[in-house]
């Protein structure tokens, strides 16, 4: 199945049916949001996978009860960093130069670029860089998870605040964005299942300009 079908199979779950997904089809959509790109390579966001019900029932509870949250398999939180510190972005540049056996100094330039241009970057606009990047993977996470057939719901709406507090995430220096439940779709249950697909009409979605 290329990308383009598995996109045209794929829609955001209204029911699911209670049936595991493979552990191994899980990692691989997890794999796929750990290689997305991201800006300067920094990777500023983290992955929690939720299995044990009764926390999800507890993030049900402030995802304004969306039930696909609890008949979920597995549910992905994609949490951001809370702000870009100056240790952190060093320990991921530290880190690449490592793996690739090259020294620090060969990306200390562009190490103070980038550390100066947040410098000059309100803690809000930190978060919302960072959540930028946490998108991209969620983004790669839910095509993945299309070409595998696995279903998923793309959440945005619950209360952030009450969801990291549930997970701890202030402590990790994190905060919450998004949430994947993953699982397979009830066809007797859903009412969107057999909908027509629609989207903006291509024409007025992208416009040439030569």
């Amino acid at each position: 199945m290329s990308l383009i079908e598995a996109l045209n199979w794929r829609y955001a779950t209204k029911k699911m049916n209670g049936t595991p997904v493979p552990q191994d089809k899980v990692e691989q959509i997890i794999s796929a949001a750990h290689l997305a790109p991201t800006s300067s390579g920094l990777q500023p966001f983290r992955i929690f996978v939720i299995t044990e019900p009764e926390l999800k029932e507890k993030i049900k509870n402030v995802a304004y009860g969306q039930q696909q949250i609890t008949d979920a398999s597995h549910v992905l939180v994609f949490a951001a960093w809370d702000g870009y510190t100056e240790e952190r972005v060093r320990g991921v540049f530290s880190h690449a130069n490592a793996e690739r056996g090259v020294p620090d100094s060969a990306t200390e330039a562009y190490l103070n670029g980038l550390l100066g241009k947040f410098s000059e970057m309100t803690a809000e606009e930190h978060f919302h860089h960072a959540a930028k990047q946490a998108y991209i993977g969620f983004g790669v996470a839910i095509a993945e998870a299309a070409l595998l057939k696995v279903d998923a719901t793309p959440m945005e709406g619950f209360e952030a605040a009450k969801v990291d507090e549930l997970l701890g995430l202030k402590e990790l220096g994190l905060r919450s964005t998004t949430i994947l439940p993953l699982g397979y779709r009830d066809d007797a249950g859903d009412w969107l299942v057999n909908l027509k697909k629609v989207r903006t009409p291509l024409q007025d979605f992208v416009t040439e300009l030569n």
